[in-house]
């Protein structure tokens, strides 16, 4: 029904958002705005009934305006005096154009905000509110600059589609490509996943079945019946090239004028987009205000805040209203109360460990010793029952461990940063399951006497060999408790044909020792006395990622698949190590 208005009378708070509401409020419903190349997008408008001009927020959506669970926080904004737009996304739902994720979001937004601000409802200052693809596109539209932008908060978000979101280090995010590209989003309105996990699901529609389909280029047929163009065009670019860069925030962040609001998770498989998004808008923003109003929160999460995650329970004190968050901000930036946010350290973590939220003035840590803690054995480190020891002076013993790696048999997915695809564990897991296996080598420190408060960016330094051309390497940083419990807390993976970075493919030569840095983002934990830090390698983590076949093949072509025969060097002139963030305990 186009041009619908509906007059709500709400007096009282949604559960759990800030108190203290005066508005009622209207939805006009159905409003039409015009992009640049005569493409309609459709929205709804919620603001409070009087008359007046109100600051403005955004919300641009690909799951629907009508999506359950998102208008508490909308319908509460507009009760604290906001205009609030929530808008279908080109090609989805009610807005015209067509679906093509990503690739039209910074012209959108940004026609969208100057739209909004002409509207005789705004007082011309617009903010822009969501999380995930909603927090993306936040991004997007302010590197563009409109000029009536004035904050944003993206929640959840990416700033490289490609380096955190469907890659990492150059290897596929198979279970989000498939369960978020294909099953749910190939089409206008968003799919039920379902018919993959439900027990009355053909066996050969099933998720646990459907992932091993080789090649990869024609598993969206396998599972959805049909060719799904987006993804095998990220099947096609398996490298950082032109068609990455044309939607990387990355690349033009220092054309964000506005300050913003990072907010993020420990697990979430897009904590490279909350850091990143942090530090290159303090390091590179367009202005003085958005350098210096840069800010960024992480806790114990996933894809979205809880209390536990995984199988840890972080205690109460790890939930934080996010609406009242994004209140004090919008307040502060879009209707100028001076409530102090813009005074307060700009960065806030939750450190695991002793479960408690400390605060810095940056990220990295200022005086953060970065350490380097190194790899040892006797020559057999293969699973938690072998000799590997992770020990902070140089290495010593054999001067290498090996191992097989079959992609017939890969390591599973156990826990880490993911979200949105199969039924598979995510978060914080006990490793124990895959540590027990003779294809992830361990290594493992003494019993720490004191405690060591890790909070920063994790990288690993592996030198290693194979004897084909192309392999990848994975790596965890383990918290092992004095129960033997060992929880995974970041991580990391190296497709190893990007050893030169993920613009610059090159193959290997077999057999010859490659030294790879490999990213595993960051953390924030206290390894207490009693605890044991650990680190695995391995060459698998599905179906979190994609198997490598190991044969050097194009990604999604290989229909085939080789063993791979793997070194991992610990010598005096090859010292494998992780570089762990070291901090002051608070």
């Amino acid at each position: 029904m186009k041009g619908r208005t509906f007059l709500f009378l709400l007096l009282a708070a949604q559960p759990g958002l800030a108190q203290a509401i005066s508005e009622t409020i209207r939805v006009e419903g159905h409003v039409a705005v015009p992009m640049r190349d005569g493409v309609k997008l459709y929205a709804d408008v919620y603001r409070p009934r009087r008359e007046g001009r109100f600051p403005t927020l955004i919300t641009r959506t690909p799951y629907g305006v009508q999506r359950d669970g998102m208008h508490p926080a909308v319908i509460a904004f507009a009760q604290h005096g906001y205009a609030v737009v929530v808008q279908d996304v080109r090609g989805r739902y009610e807005s015209e154009g067509a679906w093509d994720p990503f690739r039209n979001e910074a012209n959108d937004g940004y026609d969208t905000v100057e739209w909004a601000a002409r509207q005789p409802w705004s007082n011309g200052k617009v903010g822009m509110h969501g999380g995930s693809y909603l927090g993306h596109v936040q991004w997007q539209a302010a590197t563009m600059a409109p000029p009536h932008l004035t904050a944003v908060f993206p929640v959840l978000a990416s700033t490289s589609i490609y380096h955190n979101t469907f890659f990492h280090g150059g290897a596929f995010k198979l279970a989000l490509a498939l369960g978020w590209g294909v099953v749910r989003m190939p089409n206008r309105i968003m799919n039920p996943q379902y018919w993959h996990t439900e027990p009355y699901s053909p066996e050969e529609l099933k998720y646990e079945n459907i992932i091993w389909t080789l090649p990869l280029n024609r598993i969206d047929l396998e599972s959805s019946g049909q060719k799904v163009g987006f993804f095998r065009d990220w099947l096609r670019h398996q490298s950082y090239d032109s068609y990455w860069r044309a939607i990387s925030d990355e690349d033009r962040i220092q054309a964000v004028k506005v300050p913003a609001h990072t907010f993020g998770g420990w697990f979430d498989l897009l904590l490279g987009g909350t850091l990143n998004g942090y530090t290159g808008l303090r390091a590179k923003g367009a202005t003085e205000a958005a350098r210096k109003g840069a800010k960024m929160i992480i806790g114990p999460w996933g894809h979205g805040a809880s209390q536990k995650y995984g199988d840890i329970d972080f205690g109460p004190q790890a939930m934080r209203s996010l609406f009242d968050m994004e209140l004090r901000w919008n307040d502060h930036y879009l209707k100028g109360i001076d409530n102090g946010i813009d005074r307060e350290p700009p960065v806030e973590l939750f450190l695991m460990g002793v479960n408690k939220w400390v605060q810095y003035e940056d990220w990295p840590v200022p005086g953060t010793k970065f350490t380097s803690v190194y790899l040892a054995s006797g020559g057999n480190a293969n699973s938690m029952r072998g000799d590997g020891k992770l020990q902070f002076e140089a290495p010593s013993g054999a001067d290498a461990d090996r191992f097989v790696y079959d992609p017939n048999n890969p390591v599973p997915s156990l826990g880490g940063n993911d979200c949105c695809g199969a039924p598979f564990l995510t978060g914080p897991r006990d490793q124990r399951p895959v540590e027990s296996r003779h294809d992830v080598l361990v290594y493992t420190s003494e019993i720490l006497k004191e405690p060591l408060a890790i909070a920063g960016p994790v990288k690993m330094k592996l030198y290693a060999s194979t004897d084909g051309r192309d392999t990848d390497f994975m790596i965890k940083l383990v918290d092992v408790y004095p129960n033997g419990t060992a929880w995974n807390i970041a991580e990391g993976i190296l497709r190893a044909r990007f050893h030169k970075g993920m613009d610059k493919m090159e193959l290997l030569e077999p057999n010859r020792a490659y030294e790879l840095e490999i990213d595993m983002r960051g953390t924030a934990n206290v390894f207490q006395p009693g605890h044991r830090i650990r680190v695995d390698v391995t060459s698998s983590n599905f179906p979190q990622y994609d198997r490598n076949p190991n044969t050097g093949e194009d990604l999604g072509a290989s229909g085939r698949i080789r063993v791979a025969r793997q070194t991992v060097f610990h010598s005096s002139a090859a010292q494998s190590h992780i570089v762990l963030p070291v901090v002051s305990l608070p």
